[in-house]
């Protein structure tokens, strides 16, 4: 069984008991979150796709942390000019485990 969910605007194929690292989400670490957009939800004998939701249908997640990524430098530089300006960056990403899907 899984589902195509839409969590923080992207959407995920996600099977039970499956580890996932989402864009940032409200909670405290352990708390479950319960998420209603879902796309598309498949089983052994059967697709349902919704349009543009699967009436009733719902996943639910576990929160484990909430971690950062790796940095990603920007440079901006301008030859001749002497002007340089070196900037970071870390994303902040949930990491989610599913519980379920209903």
């Amino acid at each position: 069984m899984f589902a195509v969910v839409e969590i923080a605007g992207q959407q995920y194929k996600v099977n039970p008991a499956e580890k996932l690292y989402v864009p940032r989400l409200e909670g405290e670490v352990g708390s479950s979150v319960k998420f209603d957009k879902v796309l598309l939800l498949a089983d052994d004998k059967a697709v349902k796709v919704g349009s543009p939701n699967v009436a009733g249908a719902s996943v639910q997640a576990k929160v484990l942390a909430h971690v950062k990524d790796d940095k990603v430098i920007v440079l901006k530089k301008k030859r001749r000019k002497g002007y340089r300006v070196k900037r970071g960056h870390r994303q902040q990403y949930t990491h989610i485990e599913i519980v379920s899907i209903a």
